[in-house]
């Protein structure tokens, strides 16, 4: 009986990490999906979506450095000011800390703003997420030009 009981334990143990991976891949996989979501939302201009994808504190800092608050940023995407044409990213890495979490991932994006078209271009993005009521929302957001 004891050495059933040692071994059942040593097999849990020998499982453990697998379990822990696998939860770890499920909820990288949940929060790429939910960044999906977001910026499926802006391209669509989808603006009610797009309110509960970001917290009401939200800032964007776009390549330029300027820095947008969630009514700025969706203000413009609204009015049509900011038009994505495209905005495709490539794999999403993602690392949690507790409630919250940072993405980081390579996209090709291509928008008309303020009547301009803008090329298409290649950019990293960074973005913070944290658990906020039970929902993964974005909370800042920051994009780099590649050269």
């Amino acid at each position: 009986m004891c050495r059933t009981r040692i071994a059942s334990a040593l097999m849990i143990a020998a499982l453990l990490p697998v379990c822990v991976s696998l939860n770890a891949q499920n909820e990288a996989d949940e929060l790429g999906a939910v960044e999906r979501a977001r910026l499926r939302s802006l391209v669509e201009a989808d603006v009610e979506t797009a309110r509960r994808a970001h917290a009401d504190d939200f800032q964007l800092v776009d390549p330029s450095g300027a820095t947008l608050s969630k009514e700025q940023y969706l203000g413009l995407v609204a009015s049509g000011e900011l038009d994505y044409l495209t905005w495709e990213p490539e794999t999403i890495e993602v690392r949690r800390y507790g409630e919250g979490a940072v993405l980081r991932y390579r996209a090709q994006a291509q928008a008309i703003f303020r009547g301009q078209r803008v090329p298409l271009r290649s950019f990293w993005h960074t973005d913070v997420y944290e658990n906020l009521d039970g929902r993964w929302q974005a909370v800042l957001s920051q994009a780099t030009m590649i050269q």
